[in-house]
């Protein structure tokens, strides 16, 4: 199996700077986290935006879109910012080849209490057993992109 990991920006990548007091996108932290968890597979990381999701555009969707669309791989792996992956995954539409499943982390992957590396590892799992199509695989659920919203008071994506 070899999987592409497209990556967009979101809380998954932010890091923290004391000088400045603030959260800022850093570079994808996909591939370190993969390569230490010694994978059986290989991967391809390709950084597309480095943004938070709050801040994409219709246009930054279509650069998504069209690098799927554009890959020569089947499994595709998408890091994302929470506030716009439902946006995002709405975007792709159908896709008749491809598996395609987003996730992200409520806190950055720096963080010792992060759930980016469970998320991860769930969302590359859900690449193995999903048929063709866009998903999100957030807080141990696999969700379809028309029935899950961000639930802002319990951190958690749920069922409509």
């Amino acid at each position: 199996m070899k999987i592409q990991i497209i990556t967009t920006g979101g809380t998954i990548d932010k890091v923290y700077f004391d000088a400045n007091s603030e959260y800022e996108i850093g570079g994808p932290v996909v591939g370190k986290i993969l390569e230490r968890m010694n994978p059986s597979f290989e991967f391809e990381v390709t950084q597309v935006l480095q943004k938070d999701s709050l801040d994409l555009t219709d246009e930054d969707r279509e650069l998504i879109c069209a690098t799927v669309t554009n890959s020569q791989y089947e499994q595709i792996l998408i890091t994302h910012g929470t506030d716009g992956m439902v946006a995002t995954a709405q975007a792709l539409g159908d896709l008749d080849q491809k598996r395609v499943v987003l996730t992200g982390s409520m806190k950055p992957a720096a963080f010792a209490e992060t759930d980016a590396i469970f998320n991860i590892g769930a969302a590359i799992g859900a690449l193995n057993a999903v048929a063709p199509g866009a998903y999100i695989m957030m807080n141990g659920q696999l969700f379809t992109p028309d029935e899950v919203f961000k639930n802002y008071d319990t951190k958690r994506f749920e069922n409509r």
